[in-house]
């Protein structure tokens, strides 16, 4: 299954703010973040997908400054998994990320989300 976001991609890691919650502070996402997640949702279809997948993302950047694909996948996910696509996004589930990039396009940043289902031979984790 292909699932487009025609948003630039962001992470969620470099889009944080510290609240002050009584006598704590406390790390939230920022609200550009907030909106990101916001703006992803009519392009997502509820799934629910509860089975082994290989979650593979091109990540389209409007910009060529580096960016982390370990924290655009930790967004991706939780977007994923906030809207319903996947059910979790713990490694029984997401088997792997095989295949994603970070790419350029000025013009249209976005990111392609492929889920493919997997066979997992053998064991997995508990």
């Amino acid at each position: 299954m292909k699932i487009v976001i025609p948003i630039a991609p962001i992470t969620k890691k470099n889009h944080q703010q510290i609240v002050k919650a009584g006598n704590r502070r406390m790390v939230i996402p920022s609200k550009q973040y907030r909106q990101y997640e916001a703006d992803c949702l009519p392009f997502l279809k509820a799934m629910h997908i509860d089975y082994p997948v290989n979650v593979r993302a091109l990540y389209y950047m409007p910009t060529r400054r580096r960016v982390d694909l370990v924290n655009l996948h930790e967004a991706l996910c939780d977007v994923l998994v906030k809207y319903g696509v996947l059910e979790d996004d713990n490694s029984k589930i997401i088997v792997s990320m095989d295949g994603s990039r970070v790419l350029y396009d000025k013009q249209y940043p976005r990111t392609e989300v492929y889920i493919e289902e997997v066979e997992t031979p053998g064991q997995t984790c508990q």
